[in-house]
């Protein structure tokens, strides 16, 4: 089991904690990524998240997220749950969103309480979902994928919501 990287407040680490125990209705600050991966087409690959997930099932997301084990680089643990989650060798990773934070409760009360960088990728390859983080997927085009979003939010995860208009704004999508 991994363990992930509690934070103070202004992002400093202060401690370590098992995945297992973290998200809880009283979840720690602590440090997570999230990744928007691009076909050459310009394509989004969006996933929904396997029902058996703690938090937020069976929701619409964006590509990937994880959390980057103890002094694991931001970038390696990015590729590693690439590899992981989705079978996805990246051929490149920005950085979109170094900042991005948010809070929020899912309808069972577990909370989400992240610093959280967001990453946009490319890949030339097709994905090879692991079914106990992904129960579909798909390639869609990302301005009628941001109308969907922005007409039914409750559909898809509270961070995409967030993140995939300040993507946008930014020109990294």
């Amino acid at each position: 089991m991994d363990d992930v990287t509690l934070l103070a407040e202004d992002g400093t680490a202060v401690g370590v904690l098992p995945k297992s125990e973290v998200h809880t209705t009283d979840t720690p600050l602590h440090l997570a990524f999230s990744c928007y991966v691009l076909d050459r087409s310009g394509r989004l690959l969006v996933t929904r998240r396997a029902l058996s997930k703690l938090t937020w099932p069976g929701v619409w997301t964006n590509s990937f997220c994880g959390h980057p084990r103890p002094g694991e680089e931001m970038l390696d643990a990015v590729r590693r749950r690439a590899v992981d989650e989705l079978g996805l060798r990246l051929d490149t990773v920005r950085l979109a969103l170094p900042d991005y934070r948010y809070r929020a409760v899912d309808a069972s009360g577990i909370v989400e309480n992240e610093i959280c960088p967001v990453h946009v990728a490319f890949v030339d390859a097709e994905p090879t979902a692991d079914p106990d983080e992904v129960s579909e997927w798909a390639w869609v085009e990302i301005a009628p994928f941001i109308d969907a979003v922005a007409a039914a939010p409750f559909a898809f995860s509270p961070w995409l919501v967030e993140q995939l208009p300040l993507l946008r704004r930014l020109g990294q999508v």
